[in-house]
C-alpha cells in the first residue's frame, strides 16, 4: 500500500497525539490534592518496588480511630533511586510515618512526600533533579 506524504504526516501527527494524550493522562496528578500535605502514621502491609510507579499499603487509622488501609503512590524506582531509596527501604512490619499530597475524594492515603522511620531517618520521595551523587555513587 502506498500513502502520499500528505497520509503520511496525518496519521503520525494522529499516532503523536493519541500516544501523547495517554501518557499526559497517565502522569495526571488531579487526584491527589497538591497544596496540601498530611501526616499518616502506620505499619508497612506491602511495599512494592515496580515501574512506572512504586506502591505503598499501610495499616493505619482513619479520622475515626479504626485500623484502615493506606494506599500511598509514589514515584518509580529510578527516582527513588536517586533519593537514597534501595528496593529493600520499606519491610512488612516496619512503623512509619509517611507525608502524603492526600487524595481530592477523602479517602485515606495519597502521592507521597517522604517517609519518616521510627528512628527518625527519613527517604524523600520528591522528583530531585539537581542531588548530585556521593562519590562512588551512580547515577
Amino acid at each position: 500500500m502506498n500513502h502520499s506524504p500528505a497520509r503520511q504526516v496525518f496519521y503520525a501527527t494522529l499516532a503523536s497525539l493519541t500516544v501523547g494524550a495517554s501518557a499526559w493522562a497517565h502522569h495526571s496528578f488531579s487526584a491527589f490534592d497538591m497544596t496540601k500535605e498530611v501526616d499518616v502514621q502506620g505499619t508497612v502491609k506491602e511495599f512494592r518496588w515496580t515501574n512506572p510507579h512504586s506502591f505503598l499499603v499501610l495499616t493505619g487509622k482513619d479520622a475515626a480511630g479504626k485500623a484502615a488501609e493506606v494506599r500511598v503512590e509514589m514515584n518509580g524506582p529510578g527516582y527513588l533511586v536517586r533519593n537514597g531509596w534501595k528496593r529493600e527501604s520499606l519491610k512488612p512490619g516496619d512503623a512509619v510515618t509517611v507525608t502524603v499530597h492526600p487524595l481530592r475524594d477523602g479517602t485515606l492515603g495519597g502521592d507521597l512526600v517522604k517517609v519518616t522511620f521510627a528512628d527518625g531517618r527519613t527517604l524523600s520521595a520528591a522528583i530531585n533533579l539537581n542531588r548530585v551523587p556521593a562519590p562512588g555513587e551512580q547515577q
